[in-house]
C-alpha cells in the first residue's frame, strides 16, 4: 500500500513537473532570453518559491528546459539517419532536421544559447556557458553514437565517430546560429553547402590563382 502511495506520489509529481516545463515553454516562446522566473511562476499559476521547490534556481529549469528539447531533437536527428534513402540524402535531412527546429522556435533557441541577448541581466548568477557546453557535448556523443552504429568505418571506428559525431554537431551549431542571426538565404541552401562540405567538397575543390591554398 505504502509502496503504491509513493508512486502515485512520484507520477503526480513528475505529471507537475511537465506541466510547470510547458509553462516555461509558453513565456520563453512568448519572451526569448528575456524570460525571467518570475514570468514563468507567473504563467503557471504559483509563486517563485515554489517554482524554486521544483528545479532549484534558473540553472536547474534550463537544463530541464534543455533535456526536454534536446531529446526532441535528437528523435528527429535519428529519424533522418534512418529514412530510407541514400547517403548523401540522409545527410541533408539530417542537417535540415537540426536546423528546420532551430528556425521553427527561434526564441527557444536563444533562451537555451543566448540568454543574455538583447541586454537581459543574468538572473541568480545565471551563466549559460556552464550549461550550453554540456548540452552540445551531449548532442556530439549522440550523434557520435549513431554514426558508430551505422556506418562502418574500419580500424579505430570509435575515434573516428566521436571526432565526427562532436565536428559535425559543433558545424550545425556555428553555422546554424550565424544564419539564424543574418538569414542571408534559405535554409536549403545551408543544408546544401553543408552538406557538400561532409561530402568531400573543400577536398577535391581546386586551389583559386595565386592562393596558397590549404
Amino acid at each position: 500500500m505504502e509502496t503504491s502511495q509513493r508512486e502515485d506520489q512520484q507520477h503526480a509529481a513528475e505529471r507537475r513537473r511537465q506541466e510547470l516545463l510547458e509553462a516555461a515553454d509558453r513565456v520563453v516562446l512568448r519572451e526569448g532570453p528575456g524570460a525571467s522566473m518570475n514570468a514563468i511562476a507567473a504563467e503557471a499559476g504559483i509563486t517563485k518559491p515554489i517554482l524554486y521547490r521544483h528545479f532549484g534556481d534558473k540553472g536547474g529549469l534550463y537544463r530541464a528546459l534543455a533535456a526536454r528539447h534536446t531529446d526532441a531533437l535528437l528523435v528527429g536527428l535519428r529519424a533522418a539517419l534512418d529514412a530510407p534513402a541514400d547517403r548523401r540524402d540522409r545527410v541533408e535531412r539530417t542537417l535540415d532536421s537540426y536546423l528546420a527546429a532551430i528556425e521553427a522556435r527561434p526564441q527557444v533557441y536563444r533562451f537555451l544559447m543566448h540568454p543574455a541577448d538583447e541586454g537581459q541581466p543574468s538572473e541568480g548568477g545565471f551563466d549559460v556557458g556552464r550549461h550550453s557546453a554540456p548540452l552540445l557535448r551531449r548532442m556530439g556523443e549522440e550523434l557520435a553514437q549513431v554514426i558508430s552504429e551505422r556506418v562502418d568505418l574500419g580500424p579505430g571506428s570509435d575515434e573516428l565517430a566521436r571526432t565526427w559525431g562532436h565536428g559535425i554537431v559543433g558545424m550545425m551549431h556555428a553555422a546554424g546560429d550565424w544564419w539564424l542571426r543574418e538569414r542571408p538565404f534559405p535554409r536549403e541552401h545551408l543544408v546544401r553547402h553543408l552538406a557538400d562540405l561532409l561530402w568531400g567538397r573543400l577536398a577535391s575543390s581546386g586551389d583559386l590563382p595565386g592562393g596558397p591554398g590549404f
